[in-house]
């Protein structure tokens, strides 16, 4: 099983998910695309997401750019940024059957980072969804409830406590890869080629300990 943790507010998530179905396939896995809530995994661990560092957005736009030409993906600058996807998450998570979920997460990354719609609006998400064959108004209306609500609290905690710190990050047994840019060790892992032997594994298992710790305060007269 290769499990897929993203939100709709990542358009590196969108890029490794144009790339993961047929990943899976090639290596006869069973992808389980899972809503997170991103700001969520943020406070959990202390960190600002990339919209709120002005000169590592603009970096990261341009990066997210060239990665969509070189794999001739679309790719267009979202109408608002960052946004509110909750109402996108949880209706992502309430579909069944998988087939169904994940032709509806397709279609909401492509309304975001293709169509340039704004899926924090429910009357979007209900479009889209009806776009993808099933009862958008039910859908909607599904992911409203406590039900939804408490299972993407869930998702997240669940994705939190397996080491989950951002998104896109996709996870075998209790191997992670974070970011489109690990779908190479990815694939190379599924194929039995990863490496990271053994040896290394051990020597890397621990974090070191530090010898200082950063002075978060700026130092006066800067």
């Amino acid at each position: 099983m290769l499990r897929f943790y993203f939100d709709y507010v990542s358009p590196n998530a969108w890029l490794a998910w144009t790339q993961l179905p047929a990943l899976a396939a090639r290596h006869g896995v069973a992808l389980d695309p899972l809503p997170v809530l991103f700001a969520g995994l943020l406070e959990a661990h202390g960190q600002l997401g990339p919209a709120e560092v002005a000169p590592k957005m603009r970096w990261m736009a341009r990066n997210n750019a060239r990665k969509a030409a070189l794999l001739d993906v679309p790719l267009e600058p979202p109408l608002h940024h960052p946004f509110n996807p909750l109402v996108a998450l949880r209706a992502s998570s309430v579909v069944e059957p998988p087939a169904a979920r994940a032709a509806l997460v397709d279609a909401l990354f492509r309304a975001v980072w293709v169509r340039r719609l704004h899926v924090a609006d429910p009357a979007v998400v209900e479009r889209v969804a009806t776009e993808c064959g099933l009862d958008g108004a039910a859908v909607v209306a599904a992911a409203g409830r406590p039900e939804a609500k408490a299972r993407l609290r869930r998702q997240t905690d669940d994705a939190i406590a397996a080491g989950v710190f951002g998104v896109p990050t996709m996870v075998v047994g209790d191997e992670l890869f974070w970011g489109f840019d690990d779908l190479p060790h990815l694939d190379r892992f599924l194929a039995g080629d990863d490496p990271l032997d053994a040896t290394m594994r051990a020597k890397w298992a621990s974090a070191p300990t530090p010898s200082a710790v950063r002075d978060r305060r700026r130092p006066s007269g800067r």
